[in-house]
């Protein structure tokens, strides 16, 4: 059975924000991500979110009571814009993918000890839904995958979906799978080293991995 998992590395320094004058409304609606301490808004019972990626847009639609401290956790890191420039750098061909690791070193070694308690399992991996990987009981932090078949298998694991892609399932079928699994196990990305080195890294030894540009929360009356 195939399993979503997750490698730890200890990043050297903090992370800073620069904030640009013409950003103060978006920075006091929701602080920065480099504090996970202070992202910890409640979501919305329902909303979505719009994701902007190197293949095209897809929208997910999250309903908080699936799952509701994911759906918190996920709502702060889109609005907070945590997933610009942020890579696909595991995606396995009718399994899923996988993102969510910071291209910043800086701040990944911030979220590295940020977790979130488990949700107990209320929905299922089925083709569209995105639930956060885990490695063990209440290790969620900041990596999410999208089901592109029926994983419903991963349900009985404690991965609780707390969403599903309702538009733009297409464009995540696309998103490049050349790499496959990840090192140790496959000729992908090692987690590890994405965690120490970033987006350098992956853009130097994966150059065709697909990206996120950029992740936002849409306004109620466009849902």
């Amino acid at each position: 059975m195939k399993t979503i998992h997750l490698f730890c590395a200890i990043a050297l320094f903090a992370a800073t924000v620069v904030v640009k004058a013409d950003d103060t409304n978006k920075a006091a609606a929701s602080p920065g991500f480099d504090d996970p301490s202070k992202l910890t808004a409640t979501a919305p019972d329902t909303f979505k979110a719009q994701f902007t990626t190197t293949k095209g847009k897809f929208v997910v639609e999250v309903t908080r009571s699936l799952a509701p401290t994911g759906a918190d956790r996920f709502y702060n890191l889109v609005r907070s814009g945590y997933f610009t420039d942020v890579a696909f750098f595991r995606v396995i061909p009718g399994f899923m993918c996988q993102f969510g690791i910071h291209g910043d070193p800086n701040v990944s070694a911030k979220w590295r000890d940020a977790n979130i308690t488990d949700d107990a399992v209320k929905g299922s991996n089925t083709r569209g839904a995105i639930t956060f990987a885990t490695a063990g009981p209440n290790t969620r932090t900041t990596q999410l995958f999208i089901n592109f078949g029926d994983n419903s298998s991963l349900d009985g694991q404690g991965f609780a979906p707390f969403g599903k892609v309702v538009e733009g399932m297409d464009v995540v079928d696309k998103i490049n799978s050349e790499y496959g699994e990840g090192a140790p196990s496959g000729n992908g990305p090692d987690q590890g080293r994405v965690q120490a080195e970033g987006n350098a890294y992956l853009k130097k030894d994966f150059p065709r991995l697909d990206y996120i540009k950029s992740a936002t929360i849409l306004p109620a009356d466009k849902k």
